[in-house]
Parts: C-alpha cells; sequence; structure tokens
C-alpha cells in the first residue's frame, strides 16, 4: 500500500528527490524498519544520518537527510531537505492536511497513554483508526505519527505529551483536532514547572490547536480545573466535564475494583451509564468516560464502546496483570504482578497502591502460609524541591496500609523506607540492578506484587527478573 511518492514527500518537505519511489510507511529506528518504509535520519542521542546505508540494505524505499551519508552512494534514493527535524513536521503536517476525518488529541500529566489506547481499541471497532505506536508524543512522535496517518484514515487519535513548557501548544496546532482531553493535572514535571497551575496552564494549551467548531474536554475533579476550564472556554465552541463533580456533563457515580476489572456506573448529563474496564483502576474508569464522551460527541454506537471497554487491557507497563508460574508441580504456586514500571508521579502511584490494595493474594500455597501484597517501587523523578516529601507521604495513602511489604529503589526512595513502619520495610537499594539479581527472594506463592518507577529508576529490570524466574520454570518443563 502506497503511503507516501517521491513526489509528495519533496513537495510536502520542499526537499529534491533522486529518484521516484514509493513509501509504504515512515521509519525513525533500523531496528524496526520495514521493506519499503521512508526512513528519517533523525538526530537526537545518535545522528541518523550513520543509519542510513543499512536502512537502505534493509529494503527502505528510500532515506530522509540533510547530507549524502557517508558511504551511502549519490544516486541512492534520498530526499535531501536542509534539516530533517523540519521536513519531518512539514510532512506531518501535509498527511494532517490530506486527511478528510476526526481528529482525537490527548494529554494529561497520568491516563494519556491508556486513555489514547482505549480510543484506538474502541474507534477501530466502528472506523479505519490510527494513534501514536507506545508514547510517541512529543517533537517527533506527533509529526511522526501524523506524517505514518493513512489518507483514508477515519479517527485519529494524537497523544500529546511535555517536559518543559511551550511545548504542547505547537504539537496540537499540527495536529489541528476536534476534539482535546485533558485527563488529569498532577505533580509530573515539577522540576520544570514551578506549581501545579504551571503545569495545568501547559496542559491546557493543548485547547489552542482545536479546530473551529472544536471540542473541549477536562477533568472537573482536581484543583486546577479553573485553569483548564477558562482556557477551554477561549478556544472551544463546546466544552465538556468528566469526573465526580456535580457540575460534569459526564459524571462518574461509583467505582467498584475488582481482580483484574472495574465496574462503573456514571451519568452522560441525562443517560445512566453502565460499564467495565478490563483492567482494574479507578483511573481507568474515569479515563473510560472520557473515551464514552468521545464516542458520543462523534457521534458513534455507545454499547458497542462499551463492548469494547470490557475487553480493553493497559499496554505493557502501564498497569499490565499477568500470572506467573513458580512451581509446576504443585496446584497454585504462583504470583500476580502489576506491571506499572513504566512510569510514576504521586498521583499515578497513588492509583497503582489502591490496585494493589483491592487486589486479593492466595493463602496457604507457598513457604509464607498468608499470601502478601507487596510493592517494589522506584524513584519518582522530576518532582524538584518537593521530592523528599512527596516521597515520603507515600507512607500516608489509605491504600498503603494494606500493603505488607515495600521494597525501595533509589536514593529518592529512601525519605519513602524511612517513612514506612519497621513492619513494611523491605530493602532498600540505590539502584534496580540491586534487587533484581535477587528478585526471586523477594516474593512467594500466593502473593501479588506490584512494581511501578519512574523509567529512569530501571524498576522494569525487576519485571524481567520476575519473568525469567517463571521463564525458568516453563524452561526445566520442556
Amino acid at each position: 500500500m502506497s503511503l507516501w511518492t517521491a513526489a509528495e514527500v519533496a513537495a510536502a518537505t520542499g526537499g529534491r528527490t533522486s529518484g521516484a519511489w514509493t513509501a509504504s510507511g515512515v521509519s525513525i529506528d533500523t531496528r524496526t524498519l520495514r521493506p519499503g518504509d521512508l526512513f528519517v535520519a533523525l538526530s537526537a542521542a545518535r545522528d541518523g544520518h550513520d543509519f542510513v546505508a543499512e536502512a537502505l540494505k534493509k529494503g527502505a524505499a528510500a532515506a530522509l537527510v540533510s547530507r549524502i551519508p557517508e558511504g551511502v552512494d549519490a544516486d541512492a534514493p534520498l530526499l535531501l531537505v536542509p534539516d530533517v527535524q523540519a521536513a519531518l513536521e512539514a510532512l506531518g503536517r501535509a498527511g494532517r492536511a490530506r486527511m478528510k476525518g476526526r481528529v482525537v488529541a490527548v494529554t494529561g500529566s497520568v491516563g494519556k497513554t491508556s486513555t489514547k489506547e482505549m480510543l484506538r481499541a474502541v474507534l477501530g471497532h466502528q472506523g479505519r483508526a490510527h494513534a501514536a505506536e507506545a508514547s510517541y508524543n512529543n517533537h517527533w512522535g506527533v509529526p511522526l505519527t501524523l506524517a505514518r496517518m493513512p489518507a483514508d484514515t477515519e479517527f485519529a487519535v494524537i497523544e500529546i505529551g511535555m517536559n518543559a513548557p511551550g511545548e504542547i501548544a505547537p504539537l496540537s496546532r499540527m495536529a489541528r483536532p476536534h476534539i482535546a482531553i485533558v485527563t488529569t493535572v498532577a505533580a509530573a514535571h515539577l522540576a520544570a514547572f514551578e506549581s501545579l497551575e504551571g503545569i495545568a496552564h501547559e496542559k491546557a494549551s493543548i485547547f489552542e490547536g482545536l479546530e473551529p467548531g472544536g471540542i473541549a474536554l477536562y477533568h472537573t475533579d482536581i484543583a486546577t480545573a479553573p485553569i483548564l476550564r477558562a482556557k477551554a472556554l477561549r478556544h472551544a465552541a463546546r466544552v465538556i466535564g468528566f469526573g465526580t463533580a456535580r457540575g460534569a456533563h459526564h459524571r462518574l457515580l461509583s467505582v467498584d475494583l475488582h481482580d483484574g476489572a472495574t465496574v462503573a456506573h456514571a451519568r452522560a448529563w441525562r443517560t445512566p451509564l453502565l460499564y467495565k474496564i478490563g483492567a482494574t483502576g479507578r483511573h481507568f474508569a474515569m479515563n473510560g468516560l472520557a473515551v464514552l464522551a468521545v464516542v458520543r460527541l462523534l457521534g458513534l454506537d455507545r454499547a458497542v464502546a462499551i463492548a469494547d471497554l470490557a475487553a480493553w487491557s493497559p499496554p505493557e507497563g502501564r498497569g499490565t496483570r499477568e500470572r506467573l508460574v513458580l512451581d509446576l508441580a504443585a496446584d497454585g504456586m504462583s504470583i500476580d504482578l502489576i506491571d506499572d514500571a513504566f512510569n510514576a508521579n504521586p498521583e499515578s502511584m497513588a492509583a497503582a497502591l489502591e490496585v494493589l490494595a483491592a487486589s486479593a493474594p492466595r493463602d496457604d500455597v507457598g513457604r509464607v502460609s498468608r499470601g502478601r501484597r507487596i510493592a517494589i517501587l522506584g524513584d519518582m523523578l522530576e518532582l524538584g524541591a518537593t521530592e523528599a516529601a512527596r516521597h515520603a507521604a507515600l507512607a500516608d495513602l489509605p491504600a498503603m496500609q494494606a500493603v505488607d511489604e515495600v521494597h525501595c529503589v533509589g536514593p529518592r526512595m529512601r525519605a519513602l523506607w524511612k517513612a514506612l513502619p519497621e513492619r513494611k520495610r523491605g530493602r532498600h537499594v540505590e539502584t534496580a540492578e540491586a534487587l533484581a539479581a535477587e528478585a526471586h527472594r523477594l516474593i512467594d506463592a500466593g502473593d501479588v506484587v506490584l512494581v511501578k518507577g519512574s523509567k529512569g529508576s530501571r524498576v522494569s529490570l525487576l519485571v524481567r527478573a520476575l519473568r525469567r524466574t517463571a521463564r525458568g520454570v516453563e524452561e526445566e518443563r520442556e
């Protein structure tokens, strides 16, 4: 299938192409490149020009470059531009301009990727849907998502993130959404913003890119909701609130947490809603409510969407739950692992601990007669001057009372370890590597284990170590 021709890319970017070629996709990484992709030689951690020869050898249709790389023939299929990043942005804008469907943009301190994935699943069953891979939500991720978008897309879901002030509005203007959502505002990236109010203003700037007649959705329950609403009123033709507050157009009335599922009662203005999410978490219920609001605003079938939400599960590292077998010779010799290791801030940490607290360990199956709720928690990064206090405050969360043992990873997590009562203290280590080597000693059959931390804390190593324990059992069987 043709995504871009050489002439179309040249027209979009103002570049100079050598030869006629057709690209079926767009790639920035030779490790995931597929034959027929246009390889974009971005300069990030490494200069993409160093990989052009490899990309062409692996079957790339052409490469978007700012110079002819060393070892590449001058007559190779290249498209020369002054600046590769600017050219990718131009290609993204061209992809958005030719698409005649509806665009939904999502941002928020917590829940944007999960909401994007819910929307992908729901909208994809009611039309041709396109959404970002993984968390491609930054200055290259958004234009890349738009550049990859087929021209006949009916529903596009664009995730927009930020690390510093002034990043969201330009990306939103590039995406030109018909509907924009702010899932919530929380203490994330406080190192770059002096206050929650500053974060709220940045998140609210997603509304600046709305198309004429566009609709803004915002979370009504948070302290900074007035900031979101004020910005929405300036840029949107219609403003919809979702949350538990009385004034919310889509109002969450109750949430029941179960192992592997969440059941929610809500009201969409005058219409009662009963829906289930195929994962445990109050935050998933709230994100699902925003998704149902989008479905209604797009004029789609809400009953079909509710059925799709019941089958949805979060992406890996964002609350995925799985059972790991520790001993094949005895019944019940397994643990339940909650993999939430992709990222963390105080709000998402509280949500994850609530999920752990609602989980049911199994007794009388392991060395320890009573199943335990175990949390392995890594540093929450980019919290600025208040980081020690915010880590320590996790000890006072209501959900923490149901947790039996907490292992802390990283220098910042020492504040939590010290704030915990001694009966809950597990290990404290400076690095995830130090704990991963003995991960199998931290657990017992019947336990429910949560692993969560900011990506930079590398607690995903603990997830891999625990999975290796189970794989070792499978390999013994084979």
